[in-house]
């Protein structure tokens, strides 16, 4: 129940900043977009399609977060939290589709270059640049304990990668006269964010396989319970997690004949809990048969 609560408030807080940074970058969204378009910059519409993965992710990660608080019901026994991991893969699948559009589309513009006005080009990278800045920060402080928030997180901290790209490129394009510089940056922009969707998109989709959560060895889990005093066999151990943080385990093991069976199930619980942050487990204990 402790734990319960611990969520709820840390879910509260990550809201109040979600909704924050949603609101400065849908704002700057228009701005960049329009820029990118009068300007005729690759680059910029590179940078504002990751812009808008970032309202889409903020505005996913968000209701996510307001559907994640709903208790469990009939249908739903453990809630709605893995609503949560969900938007984290569409997420990461939008910067997927954005980056193949920007890489067809460069192609595109290696072929037929084409005029860039640098000047306007690197004004509205500078303001995105501080746009990106404020809402890092108001994500940083939760990207830790919410796969929605660190996804947001990760896509603002990308988008201000290309603001800085963008803002070299016009440098350069002002002083050379190199428009070819332009769908170079939206490329490398591109290849920027892709480990890192990666990354975010392999972690999601362990969540939904139920795989053992990042951080904790099934080994050293195993060998813990096996250390119990008591404990001579363990039949079965799983580990999963309902959502970030949210780990679960069931234990089946067999314990000597004479064991306090309540007292090995706590104990075991404990440990758990102790060493590997585990707060929600399931302990089956039977006694061995006696020879």
């Amino acid at each position: 129940m402790g734990q319960d609560h611990s969520h709820d408030h840390v879910a509260g807080a990550n809201a109040r900043m979600l909704g924050w940074a949603l609101a400065l970058t849908a704002t700057f969204l228009i701005v960049e977009v329009a820029g990118g378009l009068y300007f005729n910059s690759l680059a910029l519409l590179s940078d504002a399609g990751h812009m808008l993965t970032d309202v889409a992710a903020l505005a996913i990660a968000l209701l996510a977060i307001r559907l994640g608080a709903k208790p469990p019901d009939d249908r739903r026994t453990f809630g709605y939290r893995r609503v949560e991991i969900l938007a984290a893969v569409f997420n990461a699948l939008m910067l997927f589709a954005i980056a193949i559009y920007v890489f067809v589309e460069a192609i595109v513009r290696f072929r037929d270059p084409q005029p860039v006005q640098s000047w306007g080009m690197m004004v509205v990278a500078a303001v995105g640049l501080v746009v990106n800045l404020i809402a890092m920060r108001m994500l940083v402080a939760g990207k830790e304990a919410s796969f929605n928030v660190k996804g947001a997180y990760l896509e603002v901290w990308a988008d201000m990668i290309g603001s800085v790209g963008v803002i070299a490129g016009a440098v350069l394009i002002r002083f050379t006269g190199w428009t070819w510089v332009d769908p170079v940056v939206a490329v490398l922009i591109g290849l920027w964010v892709l480990p890192r969707t990666w990354i975010l998109l392999r972690g999601t989709v362990n969540v939904l396989l139920e795989g053992v959560p990042d951080g904790i060895d099934l080994g050293e889990v195993r060998d813990t319970v096996k250390a119990v005093p008591g404990i001579v066999k363990l039949r079965q151990l799983h580990l999963w997690s309902i959502s970030n943080g949210q780990n679960r385990a069931t234990v089946h093991a067999v314990a000597s004949p004479e064991s306090d069976i309540g007292g090995l199930q706590r104990e075991i619980a404990e440990r758990l809990h102790d060493r590997f942050d585990i707060a929600d487990s399931t302990i089956q204990i039977e006694p061995a048969v006696r020879a």
